[in-house]
């Protein structure tokens, strides 16, 4: 657990510790603001990339040794962005700090391998990931206070020494498994996917830039070039990276289009139209720093508390129950929000603690869980990788399809928006089928003890 919360936490220092030091990049860097944005845009988007295959091909090479590999790149890049001259070298260091992107993927794959009894494996799988959605809050402050006092390379070399410390404790405590060592991978199979989710994911990027509708079109379209060509390779494939049988089951199609559709529900409301709205003229009137403190502080801190029990809950109610759970509670704090929250900055304050419990402390972990727990059991690594990609695509959805719909009519407009699409991902989980191994070890007890008394 040392080990691995170690390498979670180096991961999710490059995603959130560098929110509040995007202006400081810009100043210091003589840069536009926008293209500081292209180098998040970078790393989230080789984020998601890597995690289509690099989680299977742990099952092939190793999980420790491909874990440790992403956390060697990481390192490089970390080092890279810190010495970086100009925005170029940096949003170059950022794409090399994506590869980094399956790092909790692998992780709970590793401990699912390690932990058989269910409900230690919820608890556990509750702390790794809850670290996933921000370190309760600190890691986005202590970045702005690294970038205040010592300027924006301080925090890639805090980010940097992380790393490093994540290295040497993979190296030296965390085990190795390899479940797949006679599989090859069918890298023309990942390339297509590749292909297909990245030409999707900078379509919402140009739709977000409001970069014109032919060139959204048209990459759009070579995203279905490449997923045609991605479903005649597994067809033809002898060991296809997804065996079109499986992408038929529920366990693969329900939990990612749930996940999907959760994701574009949710992200941009908490991650943009709350922000902005509490820092505009016409809502709130807080500064930055007073928004991060009064509202995503608290919702990062809430989440990082409550997803261990939501991970011990899932094996005793059932993983879908909880997810179901998470996201009506996500739902009723989106209402909160519409009825209350746009006029009174408290009521906004009380719904993004809610959705802290809900979304960041139960929903968010319950996804990440049930793509372990579901995942076939010949190939471990499949279906976490693609619930990553599906992650990152739900995002992408949000910030495309949120901040217009609220720049067109208001931000309740967005909201409302988002709560449509978080009823749907209610809807679709209810196709998710029970992860059976994962949840009836901690109800056997009970039903032995009933027949034995009967």
């Amino acid at each position: 657990m040392t080990a691995l919360l170690a390498a979670c936490v180096a991961f999710q220092l490059n995603a959130s510790m560098l929110s509040p030091v995007l202006v400081t990049m810009a100043q210091q860097l003589r840069a536009s603001e926008a293209a500081v944005g292209l180098s998040q845009t970078a790393f989230f988007t080789a984020a998601a990339l890597f995690s289509l295959f690099l989680p299977r091909l742990g099952d092939m090479l190793g999980r420790r040794r491909v874990l440790l590999g992403m956390l060697l790149v990481m390192l490089a890049g970390s080092v890279l962005a810190a010495l970086a001259p100009s925005i170029t070298v940096l949003q170059l260091a950022r794409l090399v700090q994506g590869v980094s992107g399956p790092v909790v993927p692998v992780c709970l794959l590793m401990l699912y391998h390690e932990v058989s009894e269910p409900r230690r494996y919820g608890l556990l799988m509750g702390v790794i990931t809850a670290v996933n959605g921000g370190i309760a809050g600190i890691d986005a402050i202590a970045g702005g206070w690294l970038a205040t006092q010592y300027g924006f390379r301080a925090v890639f070399w805090c980010i940097a020494v992380v790393a490093a410390l994540a290295c040497l404790l993979v190296a030296w405590l965390a085990p190795e498994s390899r479940p797949s060592p006679r599989s090859r991978m069918d890298w023309p199979g990942v390339a297509a996917l590749v292909l297909t989710l990245g030409c999707w994911l900078w379509a919402l990027q140009l739709v977000a830039a409001d970069s014109g509708w032919p060139g959204v079109l048209g990459t759009a379209l070579a995203g279905v070039l490449g997923l045609l060509l991605f479903l005649y390779q597994e067809k033809r494939s002898p060991q296809p990276l997804l065996a079109l049988s499986l992408l038929c089951q529920r366990r693969v199609w329900a939990l990612l289009l749930t996940t999907v559709l959760t994701m574009t529900g949710v992200f941009a409301i908490i991650n943009g139209l709350v922000m902005s709205h509490a820092q505009g003229t016409a809502g709130h009137g807080l500064t930055a720093e007073q928004a991060a403190w009064l509202l995503l502080t608290p919702y990062a801190l809430i989440g990082w508390l409550v997803g261990p029990w939501a991970g011990q809950l899932a094996p005793r109610l059932g993983y879908g129950r909880v997810l179901r759970l998470g996201l009506a509670g996500s739902m009723l704090a989106i209402v909160l929000m519409l009825l209350y929250g746009l006029s009174s900055l408290w009521w906004m304050v009380a719904a993004t603690v809610l959705a802290g419990v809900a979304y960041a402390g139960t929903a968010n972990i319950i996804l990440n869980g049930l793509g372990v727990v579901l995942s076939p059991a010949d190939a471990p690594g499949l279906l976490p990788g693609l619930n990553a990609g599906a992650f990152n695509l739900g995002a992408g959805l949000s910030f495309a399809m949120l901040p217009a719909m609220a720049y067109q009519t208001s931000p309740a407009g967005g909201m409302l928006l988002g709560l449509v699409v978080l009823m749907l991902a209610w809807l679709v989980s209810l196709l998710i089928p029970r992860p059976g191994a994962a949840e009836l070890a901690a109800v056997e007890p009970a039903a032995h003890h009933t027949v034995a008394s009967n």
